[in-house]
């Protein structure tokens, strides 16, 4: 399996490098973890969280005892999204992990072509995650994740599988992190018509690392190289910029940048505090406390908030 696993890789990086169409199931892509919001979404690197199996399952390797994480999002309006993820050790068979991620749209008024009410009917998709990961190498890790994912809209529906595979690279004692991820690689099952639409394909690297004489750790990750872009250059614009400050063994203070959502959400010359985020973390006995507030320009803002523990 070792000797397969890049293969594999290659294979999924040059369909990743070699596709762009129109995609469903965008849910997929919303950060869930208040902590990896509040860090713009640069997650890629992780390895101390059990939300890292939505953004690279090998670093699910190098959690410890049985994490799980509970996740609230509001969104813009009525939409709510919630997950849950959890990760446990089989001895001698590596680290699996499971998670669900859930996203309600609110309710809507029906109507017909002459504008007669047909009645209310809501929207929403769900994803469930398994994930498994294991040891490479020295300081080598790699994971993948299967997902099958359900999105319905009134009376009408869909389905699809997807998959994840990741690199995780650790160098403990230099305390740095390199993690690439080729995420949502799959097919729809069952179209809402008669048309099959892609999933959206993403192609992360990104990388971590904590400072010497200072108690941050900074991290950086480029996101969706796979698109297509204008030039060279330009594939680099969908970056996302984390700090977190360790201000105690119980607190920490978290800010994020996020290059593409500043850019998309600027109306006219103005984009205010756009892309911008920022949270709060705590240790309070055996659980742990995560707010984390991302600003969407005009259009209003996200808050999210997690706890964790371990079982």
């Amino acid at each position: 399996m070792k000797k397969q696993l890049p293969l594999i890789i290659l294979i999924l990086i040059f369909v990743s490098l070699n596709t762009n169409a129109q995609n469903t199931y965008e849910f997929l892509r919303l950060d869930m973890s208040a902590r990896a919001g509040a860090l713009g979404g640069s997650f890629v690197s992780n390895n101390d969280d059990p939300d890292v199996i939505f953004y690279n399952p090998a670093g699910m390797q190098l959690l410890t005892d049985n994490p799980i994480s509970f996740s609230f999002v509001k969104h813009l309006l009525d939409i709510n999204l919630a997950s849950v993820s959890y990760s446990t050790e089989f001895n001698g068979f590596g680290r699996f992990g499971a998670a669900v991620k859930y996203i309600n749209y609110g309710s809507f008024v029906g109507a017909d072509e002459f504008a007669n009410k047909t009645g209310d009917f809501s929207v929403g998709e769900v994803a469930f995650i398994i994930g498994y990961a294991n040891q490479l190498d020295e300081n080598f890790y790699y994971g993948a994740n299967a997902k099958f994912i359900y999105s319905g809209i009134a009376d009408r529906s869909s389905s699809a599988v997807g998959f994840d595979v990741g690199l995780h690279y650790a160098v403990l004692a230099q305390q740095l992190n390199v993690g690439f991820a080729i995420l949502n690689v799959g097919t729809q099952l069952s179209p809402y018509k008669n048309v099959k639409e892609d999933l959206p394909l993403d192609f992360v690297i990104g990388i971590s690392k904590r400072l010497e004489y200072l108690p941050l750790r900074l991290s950086l990750d480029f996101h969706k190289l796979n698109e297509e872009r204008d030039d060279f250059f330009q594939k680099f614009k969908a970056f996302t910029v984390g700090a977190e400050f360790i201000l105690s063994k119980t607190l920490r203070l978290r800010f994020g940048y996020d290059n593409e959502k500043r850019t998309e959400l600027k109306i006219g010359s103005f984009a205010g505090i756009a892309g911008f985020n920022a949270g709060l973390g705590a240790v309070i006995s055996e659980y742990r406390f995560d707010y984390g507030f991302s600003s969407m320009g005009a259009i209003g803002e996200l808050h999210r908030i997690s706890v964790s523990t371990t079982l």
